[in-house]
């Protein structure tokens, strides 16, 4: 009789068990409803990249020394630097520059370690292409200025949450641009 017993108690427990788990699941599925949702529609909508965020190279061919930090300090050798020695002010004369976006790994290390600062990383990450040549870029493709999502008045950007934060501390600063 006593195993009998034991096993009415068992079973007892473990449906106390189960239902407990049932419970809690639900209850977190009901904590998850007041939530909004975190998809977006991507074509028409679009988050606004983070000031840190590293896309795209950009490169200013006029500041270039030819110096080659850039191919010494990428854990791939990726930028290629063609340049010619120019013996009557002895001095390096950059010839093309381009860098394979199909293969860089996005490091920034090209960035940060170049002197003249003609190399930058800019919001661009769209760079799919259906043919992977399409992907290596010359000095031409390096030089254009990414089109900024805030300026595009088809896209809604929905901003992060990092960019919230900042946005409810500071206020929003007005910036004039003028040619002069």
């Amino acid at each position: 009789m006593f195993p009998m017993v034991t096993g009415f108690m068992n079973y007892g427990h473990q449906t106390i068990r189960a239902a407990r788990y049932i419970g809690q699941s639900f209850m977190i599925t009901l904590s998850h409803t007041n939530r909004l949702p975190v998809t977006i529609q991507y074509p028409y909508e679009k988050w606004i990249a983070s000031e840190r965020f590293r896309g795209r190279i950009h490169f200013e061919f006029d500041k270039c020394i030819a110096c080659e930090v850039c191919v010494r300090v990428c854990p791939i050798d990726l930028p290629v630097v063609d340049w010619r020695l120019e013996t009557s002010i002895r001095k390096k004369r950059l010839l093309s520059y381009s860098i394979d976006f199909g293969i860089c790994i996005f490091c920034g290390n090209c960035v940060e370690y170049c002197p003249t600062n003609c190399l930058s990383m800019t919001e661009e990450f769209e760079l799919s292409t259906y043919d992977r040549h399409e992907l290596n870029y010359n000095q031409i493709g390096l030089g254009r200025l990414p089109i900024s999502v805030i300026g595009d008045y088809t896209i809604q950007t929905i901003m992060n949450s990092t960019q919230i934060k900042k946005a409810t501390d500071k206020p929003l600063e007005s910036r004039t641009i003028t040619n002069s």
